[in-house]
């Protein structure tokens, strides 16, 4: 029977806690996700005290006044992707409530989804991609390690999540696969060009000995100490590489995984395989490429047709 009042057990925060047991044991989601929405709906119930609401009698008047209070007057309004993970989270929310008869009727359910502005991510050519991926060149195992992480992400198309939580029992460089471990702990097989398949070979040989030492490390790729190489430390490593061949302005955490897409799609690869590549659950997500692949071709046609300009 549902619940109409508030009490312990219902409660916002251990509402909040259940549901999010849920999405960790059920779900199996990262735990960046998982520390998002709980941080959305701890946020949501702040705004539900200010109204004296409880999370099981609240109305979608209440939702909606919510979302609305995010685009803000004072100049801190949420971008449109916050409020659309926001909204994502509340009719989540709502469902497992309402699934658990906690509540009656589901108050998300009538919620239209904001429209979501997606910017188009921004894609290096391969000229750029070249430069930034040659640019360790040294011997070094610290050389050997980057140009080895640069290759492989951008072979791979690799989340940089992905790419630190490499093992080195996921690569096969005689079979080139890789096991990659996306979100929500999914995993999925990529192949590796051989070009990034030498450059892991060389580090494993040359460098990652030298950097670990005789301590045990089961991941790939390590910090200088021989520790296993947080994300942060891989931001690090791209960024140095991308401003000294003066691509800091055009590198972002995902930059080689969205050009990895994009320039396969354009060589004519099938839409479907990419989605597999990356591990999109939705093939919508990846279809964002085509539409990259597209203006990429236009360019071009623009640049070399005799007769595409007026003259």
């Amino acid at each position: 029977m549902a619940a109409t009042a508030e009490s312990p057990a219902t409660s916002h925060e251990q509402l909040v806690l259940d549901f999010i047991g849920h999405l960790e044991f059920e779900r199996g989601l990262s735990r960046n996700t998982l520390a998002a929405y709980r941080a959305d709906l701890l946020q949501f119930g702040e705004f539900l005290d200010g109204r004296g609401q409880a999370s099981i009698t609240a109305s979608s008047r209440d939702i909606a006044d919510f979302l609305a209070s995010l685009e803000g007057t004072d100049g801190a309004s949420a971008t449109p992707a916050t409020v659309h993970r926001k909204s994502a989270c509340l009719r989540s929310f709502y469902r497992h409530l309402r699934r658990e008869e906690l509540i009656e009727g589901d108050p998300a359910a009538s919620l239209a989804p904001p429209r979501r502005n997606r910017r188009l991510p921004h894609v290096l050519t391969r000229g750029e991609v070249a430069k930034l991926l040659e640019h360790p060149c040294g011997t070094e195992p610290i050389d050997l390690r980057d140009r080895a992480l640069l290759e492989l992400m951008y072979a791979c198309g690799l989340r940089a999540s992905e790419t630190v939580d490499i093992e080195v029992t996921d690569i096969d460089l005689e079979e080139l696969i890789l096991r990659a471990r996306g979100k929500g702990s999914k995993e999925r097989m990529v192949p590796v060009g051989r070009t990034a398949a030498d450059a892991v070979r060389r580090y494993l040989e040359r460098g990652r000995s030298q950097l670990v030492g005789g301590s045990i490390q089961p991941h790939l790729f390590v910090n200088f100490r021989g520790g296993t190489l947080t994300r942060q430390g891989l931001y690090k490593i791209i960024q140095r590489h991308a401003k000294a061949v003066g691509l800091a302005g055009k590198m972002s955490p995902h930059t080689l995984r969205h050009s990895f897409a994009t320039h396969l799609l354009a060589g004519g690869c099938d839409l479907r395989a990419v989605q597999e590549m990356l591990g999109h659950a939705d093939v919508a997500t990846t279809q964002l490429y085509t539409h990259l692949s597209s203006e990429r071709l236009k360019d071009v046609y623009f640049q070399a047709h005799p007769r595409a300009t007026v003259t």
